[in-house]
């Protein structure tokens, strides 16, 4: 089956460009791995009528069955491989599985890196974040530890400055940090400790704190990660020819979406590195309507 729209990533920006895709009745496939960073979060605070907060679950779920009601297709499965075929675009799943569509939405994503802290996951958007932007209100006048690697990791603390002036910076992977940041550290009163973490604690779903590398307990009950390395998904892009920025971010055109080749558009945290749900939403929408325009004018050609 020819599809109209094949939109690679099933996160906020793929799923509500799949939504105003439907509206718009065009038939859409969404092929996901069900990998996405969106599916891990616990709790997002800063959206429109979720004043109380409401989970990346809760939100996907709600979203994929708002698409299907407009007959977008989901497929869970990974595409490996892009192409061009003929008039049209061709992916080609880990399972062997292809897909042909007349246009391309790769809304792929970032996965962030968490080292050696994947426990931490279950305590994601409640005690543990990675988003300032979005969750640094989260730790106002709150004492607060960074878990992070070199200079990502005192950018953040420094950054956090803004909530809370009880902070504690661990630089667990020992990554230099600049002169510069450890002057602005010091200046801010963050001590910055130059040793791994041993254990954890927790306390089902919550962070409570951890114990260093010499037997230290640091006791916390609000946690940022910050490493850094976070890995762009934009590897499609790459095969298809399609520009990519030095931090391999696609190069888009900012108000159609539209990557540098005909026909293929990107939306996201793959694009914009936006990090945050409601810009992601607007990037997929944004992207759908030009994919529509797009699909309109060629029918009519």
């Amino acid at each position: 089956m020819l599809y109209d729209c094949v939109i690679v990533g099933g996160g906020f920006a793929g799923l509500q460009a799949a939504i105003q895709l439907g509206r718009y009745r065009h038939h859409v496939a969404v092929i996901d791995a069900g990998e996405g960073r969106s599916s891990i979060c616990k709790n997002y605070h800063n959206l429109i009528g979720f004043p109380d907060g409401i989970s990346g679950a809760e939100l996907l779920a709600s979203g994929k069955s708002q698409a299907k009601r407009f007959g977008t297709a989901f497929i869970q499965a990974k595409v490996i491989h892009a192409e061009r075929d003929g008039e049209a675009w061709k992916l080609t799943t880990s399972d062997n599985q292809s897909f042909r569509g007349k246009r391309l939405l790769l809304a792929t994503g970032v996965k962030d890196r968490l080292s050696d802290f994947r426990m931490l996951i279950p305590c994601m958007g409640n005690s543990v974040f990675v988003c300032p932007d979005c969750d640094g209100y989260e730790v106002s006048g709150k004492p607060t530890l960074v878990l992070g690697a070199g200079n990502a990791g005192a950018r953040m603390a420094l950054t956090l400055t803004h909530w809370t002036s009880e902070l504690i910076y661990v630089n667990h992977e020992r990554v230099l940090v600049d002169d510069e940041l450890r002057v602005q550290l010091e200046e801010h009163g963050i001590p910055c400790i130059e040793q791994m973490v041993r254990d954890v604690i927790l306390s089902e779903e919550q962070f409570k704190g951890i114990v260093l590398d010499d037997g230290t307990v640091i006791n916390r009950s609000r946690c940022f990660i910050a490493f850094g390395g976070n890995e762009v998904r934009s590897d499609l892009a790459r095969q298809l020819g399609v520009e990519l920025m030095e931090n391999k971010h696609i190069r888009i055109d900012p108000r159609t979406k539209l990557t540098s080749v005909k026909h293929v558009w990107a939306a996201g945290d793959v694009a914009g590195h936006s990090e945050m749900v409601t810009i992601a939403m607007g990037d997929g929408s944004q992207a759908a309507i030009w994919i529509h325009k797009s699909l309109i004018t060629a029918s009519k050609g």
